[in-house]
């Protein structure tokens, strides 16, 4: 009686056999993707005729030494500034309600469109007139805001500051 088969013996390749294999696949694939092979063989050329494709290759030989100038210059405490100021006012911009922030883009807006006409005008501006602008309803509550923005600001700077805690 013959004894049941317990091991699978898989066949060994020659290299040669492994290459060939390997090579087929490979021309499988550019057969199924042509399409896609020739518009990125025609990008390379644009790139290559423009010279960003030699640029691109020689940023990427001298990596370390143009990685080693991005980390520099990062580093630099105007961009450690910029970077800090950055996310400081993300974080404030997340606090305030963005409809409030609205009024005050399009009140400022409208300031300025004041503010340009009447310097045409060349007109002086006397304490009579100053008292009559603090009557109108528009500037008293202009001022009103102001004032106690300029009252929080001070009560801000009066606090430490989030560092030093």
């Amino acid at each position: 009686m013959a004894k049941p088969i317990t091991k699978i013996k898989e066949p060994i390749l020659k290299e040669e056999e492994k290459q060939a294999e390997k090579l087929q696949g490979v021309i499988q694939n550019l057969a199924e993707n042509a399409d896609g092979i020739t518009e990125t063989i025609k990008l390379l050329q644009e790139l290559h005729e423009s010279g960003v494709l030699e640029a691109l290759n020689s940023l990427i030989e001298a990596k370390e030494k143009v990685a080693k100038i991005a980390v520099g210059q990062l580093l630099r405490p105007p961009v450690t500034n910029a970077i800090n100021n950055g996310m400081a006012a993300a974080g404030a911009l997340t606090e305030l309600d963005p409809e409030m922030t609205k009024k005050l883009v399009n009140g400022m807006m409208r300031g300025i469109q004041k503010a340009e006409q009447e310097l045409q005008t060349n007109k002086k501006i006397g304490i009579f007139d100053l008292m009559k602008l603090m009557k109108d309803t528009d500037v008293n509550r202009a001022l009103t805001f102001s004032l106690y923005l300029l009252q929080g600001i001070g009560a801000g700077l009066k606090e430490p500051s989030q560092e030093n805690k």
